[in-house]
């Protein structure tokens, strides 16, 4: 008998349906989104980039309520390793995301630290290993992005490893969360580019439990990795090749990460992302049915 994940939340995210961009034409509207998200079988979903839902909390829990959806998150983007000249950029933007995901009733804001590629030409835009000067502004920086987002906005912040950003591998996520505040700092676990990068999930969650204050749920195909790897391959050209994959059919298995977070003794939102942009408009909802299926076989 498969065991109750009953503190795991699943929901899922615009970036599922193939959205990266607030507005880009090869994206299906936001209305068709939260249609179908709802449709597959979904309750909780993220804000995604800002700008494509509504931004009017008015409308937006118009939309979502009419739905039976609720927000899990919202997500921002940081160059904090950048030093203390871009906290006021960065602070405008936090801002806003922030004050929407309070309005919609969120705990969460999800941080995803600056590619250092391009996300659309996949050029190289800054070294890929950061110097301790820029270590000390990115882990100084989220504290202070930290402290800031509690006492505005009552929300809490968790840094998200990401393939082609300075934190994705396990050396440089134990760096990161070993010299973070962990009252102040929590982790957002991506199985999908955790593993992408060569982490193990279930061996973060068991050495940085305490840290884990959400996950995103997806799986990477092996082959194509490998492929990625030997020739050094972009995250968005990857992800064009289907790096990405739904589960079951990738890596890591989901049974034993899904296992050791309940494990955890805490309820904990199980978002599914599945990077796929582009990708045709009528493509994402039959895999996210399909997903949706195979997490309840596992208990979620």
């Amino acid at each position: 008998m498969t065991a109750s994940l009953d503190r795991l939340r699943v929901g899922s995210a615009p970036d599922s349906w193939g959205v990266w961009f607030p507005d880009d034409p090869h994206q299906v509207p936001w209305s068709r989104f939260l249609d179908e998200v709802s449709g597959a079988g979904y309750e909780w979903i993220e804000l995604g980039p800002y700008g494509y839902l509504p931004t009017d909390p008015a409308r937006l829990t118009d939309e979502v309520t009419a739905r039976g959806l609720q927000v899990s998150a919202g997500t921002v983007f940081t160059s904090l390793h950048r030093g203390p000249e871009v906290w006021d950029a960065t602070w405008e933007h936090v801002s806003q995301v922030a004050e929407l995901t309070r309005a919609m009733g969120a705990d969460h804001l999800v941080v995803i630290p600056s590619f250092w590629r391009d996300d659309k030409t996949a050029a190289p835009i800054e070294p890929s290993e950061l110097t301790a000067e820029q270590w000390r502004h990115l882990t100084g920086g989220m504290e202070r992005l930290a402290r800031e987002v509690r006492e505005r906005y009552g929300l809490g912040i968790v840094v998200h490893p990401h393939a082609d950003t300075h934190i994705d591998t396990e050396e440089h996520v134990a760096r990161f969360l070993d010299a973070t505040d962990p009252d102040l700092v929590g982790l957002c676990l991506d199985t999908g580019h955790y593993a992408y990068c060569g982490g193990d999930s279930v061996k973060l969650i068991e050495t940085y439990g305490e840290r884990i204050g959400y996950l995103h749920l997806k799986q990477v195909d092996p082959d194509i990795l490998a492929e990625v790897v030997r020739d050094g391959i972009p995250f968005g050209p990857a992800v064009k090749k289907g790096v990405m994959c739904e589960p079951p059919l990738g890596v890591p298995a989901m049974e034993p990460v899904l296992s050791a977070a309940q494990g955890l003794g805490v309820d904990l939102f199980a978002i599914v992302e599945q990077d796929m942009y582009p990708c045709p408009p009528d493509r994402p909802r039959p895999i996210a049915e399909r997903t949706r299926r195979f997490l309840r076989t596992c208990g979620a």
